[in-house]
This record gives C-alpha cells, sequence and structure tokens, in this order.
C-alpha cells in the first residue's frame, strides 16, 4: 500500500486554536504546508517550513503538489475540504489511499446552525468561481438556498436575480467571517438590497419568496415555449416533454443535442439535476446565440455548445450516455457516427417531421430495431367566437437502446 503522503486539514476563522489534536499532530508533522495567505497568516510567526501560496490558476498549484508525490505536505483548507473545496479538485488527481482528510464544519453547517434551517432540507450551491446565472435553476417558492459567495458583490448580483425574476420579497441573509471573533450577520429583502460594506469571505441564505403573480418554471421537463427565445426551431412543450421522458436523464450523464435549435432539449436534461451535462450541436449561428441566451437565463450556463454541422461536429466529443437528434437526420453517416460513440446502454431518441426523415428512421430501425412512436399533439384554438381544434405538425419518433 502507498503511505499516506498529503493531509488536508479544514480550518475555520477561529484558527489553529479550533483544531483538534489529531489535525494538530497532522500539520506539525508535514514539512511542506500549502494555503492561500489568510491560512498561512494562521500559522506562528516562526515558522520555517516550506509553503506554497496557491497560484492562479489553481491547478498549477494542484499540478505541483502531484508532481511532489511522497513528500510530507499538508494543505490548509476553509471548512470542510470535500463540500465545493480544494479537496474535491485534489482527489481527482490523486487516490484517496494517498490523503488523509479532516475537515471542519462547512459554511452550509455553520449557516444552518444560525438560522435553526434543516441542512437536509434546503438548496446548496456555489458562485465562487462560476458564473451567477447557475442560480437561475435554483429558484422557486418558498425554497431556501446556501449560496458561498465568489466576494463582497455576490450579494447584490444575488439580489438583482431574484427581483428580476420576480422574487423581490425574498429574504436574504448574509452571515461574514463565521465562527471568528468578526462574525457578522446582515438581513435584507431582494428588492431593496442596498448594503455595499460586505466582508469579502462570506456566505448567504435566501429564503424564496415570489412576486404576487409569479409563475414558477419547474424542473420537470416541458418548460413553457415562451420560456425560450427562438426562430421557430423550438421543440414544442408537449413533445419535448414526451423526449425528455424517453431520454431518461439520470445524475451525471452526458447528452449529445445534435441539431439543437434554440437548446431546448439539452437545457431541460440539464435542469432535472445540477450534474446532468449536455453539449449542444448547431450549425446556424443565430440559433448559436440563442442557445447561449437560453442556457443562460435558464440555469445551465456550463451547456457547451458546438458550432457546426453533424456528423463533421461531432469528432472528438466525449462519449455520451445519450443522444438525441432533432435536425439534419439525413445527413450522410450520421446515424453510423452517432451509433459508434453511443456507450453500451445508451440511449438514442430520434424526431422527424417529414416524409424523407420517417424514410430515413424506418432504415435505421431495420438495422438495430427499437420503437418507433407517432406523436400527434392538438391544442384548442379561437375559430370565430367558439374553440376549435388544430392539430400540430405531426412527429415520428425513434427510441433505441445501445
Amino acid at each position: 500500500m502507498t503511505e499516506k503522503w498529503l493531509s488536508i486539514i479544514g480550518i475555520g476563522e477561529d484558527g489553529l486554536q479550533g483544531l483538534s489534536a489529531i489535525a494538530l499532530s497532522v500539520i506539525a508533522q508535514a514539512k511542506v504546508i500549502v494555503g492561500g495567505d489568510r491560512h498561512l497568516a494562521m500559522l506562528p510567526s516562526d515558522d520555517q517550513r516550506e509553503k506554497i501560496i496557491w497560484a492562479s490558476p489553481i491547478s498549477t498549484s494542484v499540478e505541483e503538489i502531484s508532481k511532489r508525490r511522497g513528500e510530507s505536505i499538508c494543505v490548509l483548507a476553509s471548512g470542510d475540504p470535500m463540500c465545493y473545496g480544494i479537496g474535491v479538485t485534489l482527489t481527482r488527481r490523486i487516490p484517496i489511499s494517498e490523503i488523509t482528510i479532516i475537515p471542519a464544519p462547512s459554511a452550509f453547517s455553520l449557516a444552518c446552525a444560525r438560522l435553526g434551517w434543516s441542512l437536509t432540507e434546503v438548496e446548496t450551491l456555489s458562485l465562487n468561481g462560476r458564473p451567477s446565472s447557475l442560480l437561475q435553476s435554483y429558484i422557486y417558492p418558498g425554497a431556501k438556498l446556501l449560496i458561498l459567495s465568489q466576494g463582497k458583490d455576490t450579494p447584490a448580483v444575488v439580489a438583482e436575480i431574484l427581483t428580476n425574476r420576480g422574487y423581490g420579497g425574498s429574504k436574504i441573509t448574509v452571515l461574514e467571517r463565521m465562527g471568528g471573533v468578526h462574525e457578522r450577520i446582515v438581513e435584507g429583502m431582494a428588492a431593496f438590497w442596498n448594503e455595499t460594506e460586505i466582508a469579502a469571505l462570506n456566505a448567504m441564505a435566501v429564503d424564496c419568496i415570489a412576486d404576487v403573480g409569479v409563475i414558477p418554471l419547474p424542473r420537470l421537463p416541458g418548460l413553457p415555449d415562451n420560456a425560450y427565445h427562438h426562430d421557430g426551431q423550438l421543440t414544442k412543450r408537449e413533445v419535448r416533454a414526451i423526449t425528455l421522458a424517453a431520454l431518461a436523464p439520470t445524475p451525471g450523464q452526458l447528452l449529445w443535442d445534435v441539431g439543437a435549435g434554440c437548446g431546448s432539449i439539452s437545457i431541460e436534461w440539464m435542469r432535472t439535476h445540477p450534474r446532468c451535462r449536455a453539449v449542444a450541436i448547431e450549425q446556424n449561428s443565430s440559433r448559436l446565440l440563442y442557445i447561449a441566451d437560453n442556457a443562460a437565463t435558464l440555469g445551465t450556463p456550463n451547456l457547451q455548445i458546438i458550432a457546426g454541422k453533424a456528423p463533421a461536429a461531432l469528432k472528438d466529443l466525449p462519449t455520451p450516455d445519450a443522444i438525441f437528434i432533432g435536425g439534419g437526420v439525413t445527413a450522410t453517416g450520421l446515424f453510423d457516427v452517432c451509433w459508434e460513440a453511443l456507450r453500451p446502454g445508451g440511449r438514442l431518441v430520434v424526431n422527424v417531421v417529414t416524409v424523407e426523415g420517417e424514410q430515413t428512421l424506418f432504415q435505421w430501425h431495420q438495422r438495430v430495431g427499437g420503437d418507433l412512436i407517432r406523436i400527434a399533439i392538438q391544442r384548442a384554438e379561437p375559430i370565430g367566437k367558439f374553440l376549435g381544434w388544430r392539430g400540430m405538425a405531426g412527429v415520428t419518433q425513434w427510441v433505441v437502446i445501445k
């Protein structure tokens, strides 16, 4: 077995005096100490050991630690290193069998203790080094959010997002320097937030309260069509819900959305769970802008957008767990590339509305089987003073598991 050479010690605002005897012993035995300026300043002034300060980008320092495998290295981290912390990054590079991790209470745990919230009943996210638009998919009436801030400006950004979404009555609580002698709590309402003297080290708690008349956006597939900016290339709400059910997303899976249009399928795939990932492939330049805009507005800014025409644009993309083809099914070689790329057990779902598209699906169906489904939707619309049924374009859907 490889000896444990790397330790990651969670440390709070109370510094070394807040650590356990075991954590202090681990730090004392290390030959090299790694941390930010704030953490290294907590060490005694006469500590002569080698220090490594986090570089920017942080991957540079992670690479240096990895190259020094076997040396006695201790990383000082804020709170719980495995809660949006450096521990997560390091364990992706270094086996856990070589690491000792001793966490301190996370900012989320401390916030719940201050507010009397149940940690199992809140939504948690980090806006530290991440797009603020991630918040969009977490907002709904009655939601209790715990947010790790990027810095002193994050509360104002969050307040603006909430207000623009129709949640201006939401209560915002900023918790500064929790666990230290300078701890402070600042409260206010999103619509009237004007606090400017906020400490850089802060976390936020938000009690989401919708304004009167606001219709919440569900996380389930089938968002209203008017939730998207588009040029008509939009999988309609009812068909979208059926399509996502056929794709059957589960946390951590990757979707290829081929011929993405305005990105509705990949966006709603990602909205089902924060760990769902998607790649939207689209050749129309104006639609690429729609995809980016919709992804930010609906809380999936990490959607990967590829400009290009399939199948050429699919080269070298990561292996998908599911593929949706919503356009360009008649392109030569498209099925072969997608079927080869799809992992065993993965799902391929294709929607077509043309006769030529149906003919292509029949050929694919003859090769590998699967289910062919005909989707016909009618909506009631005014006819003079009355209502009548108007049918949408029929959709033929093919679903197959590899």
